[in-house]
């Protein structure tokens, strides 16, 4: 992974790391050919279209049954022990904020905060 900033690193294949503290985990984007585009800020990055990482139900689709969700309320007693969610995380990056939409499942959703530095 290179140091492209201490907002941004770079990966194989022409992508992109950034740091999501809503997530609080890296979200990775192409910038290759048919990718998303980038303004080659690595202090003020811009991308587009919108970022969206998903997990869970929201990978496999909606259907009942096949998700952490579900399986969490027809099985309580077991889904208790399970540190797994289903969770989704939408967002632009523009000019280094995050802008994270209404459709985020976790805290931050709704609101735009700076793209926080990475801590190695």
């Amino acid at each position: 992974m290179g140091v492209l900033s201490p907002i941004l690193r770079s990966a194989a294949g022409q992508t992109l790391l950034f740091w999501c503290p809503g997530c609080n985990e890296a979200h990775g984007i192409s910038c290759a050919p048919g990718g998303w585009t980038w303004n080659g800020d690595a202090n003020r990055p811009t991308f587009h279209p919108s970022v969206l990482v998903r997990s869970g139900h929201y990978v496999h689709g909606d259907t009942p049954g096949n998700c952490y969700c579900d399986f969490a309320q027809r099985h309580p007693e077991a889904a208790a022990d399970c540190k797994w969610k289903c969770s989704r995380c939408h967002s632009f990056v523009r000019d280094g904020q995050i802008q994270f939409l209404p459709d985020c499942t976790h805290e931050l959703a709704g609101q735009t905060v700076p793209l926080p530095a990475w801590t190695e």
